[in-house]
């Protein structure tokens, strides 16, 4: 995890309207994404999440390079929760909700009965994953595990829901500097 600690105290912090934003390879594809990041961050995904899943959910778009290549590597299949409507049979909509937006997803491919894993970027408000599980209930499928690259401390929405993130770095971002729990 080395790559993954250091790359957070490199990474840029910008101003969002009143909002300190962490800006980094993993959560955003800029500064540049290095394999070796990447591929750090794959193995220790694999060593924390329970792989024993049907599928892997990721949220367009920061999750998906994430999800693409653990499913690459374990062989699970992918289903990624979309920004556009396409309108095929048993697609579901989710409302999200974060710190900085407001939007609708798209869910297919995720069946009653499916035992998923729910792989994202960064867990920082909670909306997004909140959506997410809210969405898998709705739909009968089974969360068996949900990781997350980075969390910030605090509460999140996924607080209210019945479900826990795994976190391979808990993070805070005061005074425009990055600080590792």
């Amino acid at each position: 995890m080395d790559r993954l600690l250091e790359s957070l105290h490199d990474a840029p912090i910008i101003d969002k309207d009143g909002y300190q934003y962490l800006v980094h390879p993993i959560s955003n594809g800029v500064p540049m994404l290095e394999p070796e990041l990447l591929r750090e961050v794959v193995v220790e995904v694999t060593r924390a999440a329970d792989l024993d899943v049907d599928k892997i959910v990721a949220p367009e778009a920061m999750g998906i390079h994430i999800a693409t290549a653990l499913s690459l590597q374990t062989d699970v299949p992918l289903v990624v929760i979309r920004k556009r409507e396409y309108g095929l049979e048993g697609e579901v909509a989710l409302h999200q909700t974060t710190g900085y937006s407001e939007s609708e997803m798209y869910i297919n491919d995720v069946e009653e009965g499916d035992r998923v894993l729910i792989v994202d970027d960064l867990l920082s408000t909670g909306g997004t994953l909140a959506s997410i599980c809210d969405a898998m209930d709705e739909i009968g499928a089974e969360i068996a595990d949900i990781v997350v690259v980075i969390r910030k401390v605090g509460e999140t929405a996924l607080d209210e829901t019945d479900y826990e993130a795994t976190s391979l770095v808990d993070i805070s971002v005061e005074d425009y500097e990055v600080t590792i729990h």
